[in-house]
């Protein structure tokens, strides 16, 4: 997959076997990663699913390095940060943009796009659903958590497939952060699989495996 510039977040996309109005899903990376972070996974998942793997819009020093966001640490440092909240905004704003965009200009299933993220990916996508519940299908949020500002918009995602995964060994994001996400999103009437793996802030291949298990009846 080559990175393609024509919409407004750079992306790597690879058509679906479903032809016209696919099903499709956006792979949303971590900080300090880019669009190539999730490929492995995008390989693993469904041939029918369009895959659209996205480039955070703001550059970070390292080397193909980007954000989504800067860290809000007043609250405790790492483990307690939130996303600062001008930065969160723009990129929720960026993100929904893009999806209407490849919608039109792929072809793809307004009624079925999905999203995946890992990590500030994770945070992000489940922010989106929340703020615009009719755009998304189903999310994938793994080794995140659920912003404050959205807690109260937990409602939002009533009826909608959700799967948290995290790793019980995770320095970066406590699982207990992933933990109350689930608990809050399925207080809200979310349809919620949630699941710890024996990893750190990461993923592992039996993760991958039970989360395309769990798309095969949902997209």
């Amino acid at each position: 997959m080559d990175v393609t510039t024509e919409l407004s977040l750079d992306h790597r996309s690879r058509p679906g076997t479903a032809g016209s109005d696919a099903p499709a899903v956006v792979l949303i990376h971590g900080r300090g990663a880019n669009e190539r972070d999730l490929l492995p996974i995008a390989a693993r998942l469904p041939e029918e699913l369009h895959v659209l793997s996205v480039r955070a819009p703001n550059r970070m020093r390292g080397p193909d390095s980007y954000t989504w966001y800067e860290l809000d640490l007043s609250a405790g440092g790492l483990h307690a940060s939130q996303p600062d909240p001008d930065g969160f905004r723009s990129s929720l704003d960026r993100l929904h943009e893009f999806v209407g965009e490849a919608v039109e200009a792929h072809g793809l299933d307004p009624d079925r796009i999905g999203l995946f993220g890992f990590s500030q990916g994770a945070i992000t996508s489940l922010a989106a659903l929340l703020e615009r519940p009719d755009a998304y299908r189903w999310v994938v949020a793994l080794n995140g958590y659920l912003a404050e500002s959205h807690e109260d918009d937990a409602g939002n995602a009533a009826g909608k497939p959700v799967f948290v995964g995290c790793g019980s060994a995770d320095q970066v994001i406590p699982p207990g952060r992933a933990e109350h996400a689930a608990e809050t999103l399925a207080d809200g009437g979310a349809e919620v699989r949630f699941e710890t793996y024996d990893v750190g802030h990461g993923t592992t291949p039996a993760e991958v495996s039970d989360v395309v298990r769990w798309l095969e009846d949902r997209y």
